[in-house]
């Protein structure tokens, strides 16, 4: 059993809320994505979605767009990126860690060599925003020869088909993307919301996570009444920028989280 399968399997077996924040590697600072990775671990963070900065991050709002852009001229590429998670488990070697990006950067270091490398550095999965499921096969492939997950995301256009593929065949858990938008946009509807993530818990074994206007406690304890845990990126990203050195990035990115996971601890998992 993988470290991803371990960590979800415990949360359901204790009846918990899965807590799941992302963060870009490189942003507020490179010194500082290790540090506020730990720092997110001990403010309740169950699995930590690092983002591999690219240059044309097309799903993602302003905020996720300017830390992206402002790791890159820091010098944060793929090499930064695994060398951390290397880093990171060194102190720590529970937490899953799954990597979200785009796929030209896999592509150029080509699908194997990229799942070989992501492993050996102590990767559990990787999410690929603009990789159709239609056309997953040789990535699953590959990532499964090495024990990587490989996330799958749903949103509210998602048809009904292909939704039902989706939550049948689900690695590690199914990203649903609460609404027809980039991230930090203002669009949820939780009412539509909740029903869609209700239908999808029903359709299939993989728990469902919901992302894309998770910006508190409040919404994200309304989320995760029909949601198996949620995914908080902007708000916390947000909540860094301006950090004046890592001490205060990681005091900053934990003290963001605490109420969230307080918040999540109130609901049992249905």
């Amino acid at each position: 059993m993988t470290r991803l399968q371990e960590r979800l399997g415990a949360l359901r077996s204790a009846g918990r809320k899965g807590l799941v924040p992302f963060m870009t590697a490189g942003d507020p600072s490179l010194a500082a994505t290790v540090p506020v990775m730990h720092a997110l671990v001990e403010a309740g963070a169950d699995v930590i979605e690092l983002g591999v900065p690219f240059s044309d991050p097309m799903a993602d709002g302003p905020v996720i767009q300017r830390s992206s852009e402002r790791a890159l001229l820091r010098g944060a590429g793929q090499r930064y990126v695994l060398d951390s998670v290397r880093q990171f488990r060194e102190r720590d070697a529970q937490t899953p860690v799954v990597l979200m990006g785009y796929l030209n950067p896999v592509e150029i270091r080509g699908v194997a060599k990229f799942a070989a490398d992501a492993a050996d550095a102590g990767v559990d999965g990787v999410l690929l925003v603009d990789l159709p499921p239609e056309e997953a096969d040789e990535y699953r492939a590959a990532f499964h020869h090495h024990a990587l997950a490989l996330i799958s995301l749903a949103s509210p256009t998602t048809p009904q088909a292909r939704l039902e593929r989706l939550c049948a065949h689900a690695d590690g858990y199914l990203y649903y993307v609460t609404y027809a938008g980039v991230t930090g946009s203002d669009g949820l509807d939780l009412a539509a919301a909740g029903q869609r993530l209700e239908q999808m818990r029903s359709l299939g074994p993989a728990p469902v996570f919901a992302g894309f206007g998770i910006r508190d406690a409040a919404s994200a304890r309304a989320m995760a009444e029909h949601a198996d845990g949620v995914v908080v990126g902007s708000a916390l990203v947000s909540a860094m920028d301006g950090s004046v050195d890592v001490e205060d990035a990681a005091v900053r990115a934990a003290a963001f989280l605490r109420p969230l996971r307080s918040a999540l601890d109130t609901l049992a998992l249905a």
